[in-house]
C-alpha cells in the first residue's frame, strides 16, 4: 500500500495569527486556539504550522493542527513544554498575535476502500488523530467508521469519561474515552502505563493489537491504521500492521528548523520502488506508509 497525497494544495500561508484561547493541562500541556482564517479554511488532518513563540526567538516551533474551524477562522494546537521556545509560548494570551506560517506538510489519505480506521495516538501525536476522526465523521456516507485508541504516560489533556459506546474486542475494563469524541458518537479509549482510572493497562499498541485480533478475515481486510506519536509507538504500530497485513499510515515526528523544505534538517530514509530514497518530513510527509519507513520492522 502506498500513500498517494492529494495534489498540491498552493503556497503556504503566512497569517499574523490572534489568541483566542489559552487553556493550561497537567503534564505542562497546553490547548491554544488561534484565530487564523485563511490557514483554518486549508488545513486537512496530519497537517502543522510553524509558529513564532516569542518575538525575541527567532526559530519558529512545529506544532500539529488539533481542529479547523473554517467558519469561526480557528484552528487549535496541542502542545507539551520542551525546551524555551515551548515555555515562552506558555506565556501567550488571548489578545495576543503570533506569527504563524501554514498549513505544511501531506496530511492523513483516508482510505473508503477500508472504512474501519484504527486511528493511534500517543502524547503529543494525539492531536491529528482528534483532527482526522472529525474529517471522517463529516465523511461518514462513505463508510468511515473510526475506533481511536490514545495512549499516555502524563494526564491526558481532557477530562476523560466513561464511554456509553460499546466496542467489541475491546476488555471490558477499558472504558475512559475521549470526551469530544464521545459526544460525537466517535468510539475512543484511552491506555497508559500510570494506572489512571478505566484506561487499558498497557501500551496503546497492544490494545490495538487486542482489538484487531478480535476481527475476522473479512472485516479485517475493511481496516486502515493511521498513527501518531513518538518513533518507538510509531515502530510498535508498524509491527502491529505487519502482523495483521493491515495498511497503515504514520506521521512522524522530527526535529525541524525552516519546516518548508529548504534546509533538510527533517529528512528521513524511505523505501521507494526505486530503492532507499531521502524525504524531508516536513514537506513529503509527515505523513508515510509505515512500511516505507520501518521495512525492517517484523511483527
Amino acid at each position: 500500500m502506498s500513500v498517494t497525497h492529494p495534489g498540491h494544495r498552493g503556497s503556504i500561508l503566512l497569517e499574523d495569527a490572534e489568541v483566542v484561547a489559552h487553556v493550561p493541562w497537567p503534564g505542562r500541556q497546553h490547548v491554544l486556539t488561534l484565530h487564523a482564517p485563511r490557514i483554518a479554511a486549508r488545513a486537512t488532518a496530519g497537517c502543522f504550522v510553524h509558529l513564532t513563540c516569542d518575538e525575541h526567538l527567532p526559530m519558529r516551533r512545529p506544532l500539529s493542527v488539533q481542529r479547523a474551524d473554517p467558519q469561526a477562522g480557528t484552528i487549535e494546537i496541542l502542545y507539551k513544554i520542551v525546551g524555551e521556545g515551548l515555555a515562552r509560548l506558555a506565556h501567550a494570551v488571548p489578545g495576543d498575535r503570533l506569527s504563524c506560517m501554514g498549513p505544511i506538510g501531506q496530511g492523513f489519505v483516508p482510505d473508503p476502500g477500508r472504512p474501519l480506521a484504527l486511528l493511534i495516538g500517543g502524547g503529543v501525536g494525539m492531536p491529528p488523530m482528534v483532527f482526522l476522526a472529525e474529517t471522517m465523521l463529516a465523511r461518514a456516507a462513505e463508510g468511515f467508521r473510526p475506533l481511536v485508541l490514545l495512549g499516555s504516560e502524563i494526564p491526558f489533556p481532557f477530562q476523560p469519561r466513561p464511554s456509553t459506546i460499546v466496542v467489541p474486542g475491546i476488555p471490558g475494563v477499558a472504558i475512559a474515552a475521549h470526551p469530544l469524541l464521545e459526544s460525537w458518537g466517535v468510539a475512543s479509549r484511552l491506555a497508559t502505563l500510570a494506572g489512571f482510572a478505566g484506561c487499558h493497562a498497557g501500551y496503546v499498541t497492544d490494545l490495538a493489537a487486542e482489538w484487531l485480533g478480535s476481527l475476522d478475515g473479512p472485516a479485517r481486510a475493511r481496516v486502515s491504521i493511521y498513527a501518531c506519536g513518538p518513533t518507538p509507538m510509531l515502530a510498535a504500530t508498524a509491527r502491529v500492521a505487519l502482523r495483521f497485513d493491515v495498511p497503515c499510515q504514520v506521521s512522524l515526528e522530527e526535529f525541524m528548523a525552516c519546516a518548508v523544505g529548504g534546509c533538510a534538517g527533517c529528512a528521513v530514509q524511505v523505501e521507494t520502488t526505486a530503492g532507499p530514497a531521502m524525504k524531508r518530513v516536513c514537506v513529503d510527509g509527515p505523513v508515510f506508509d509505515s512500511r516505507a519507513v520501518f521495512p525492517a520492522a517484523t511483527p
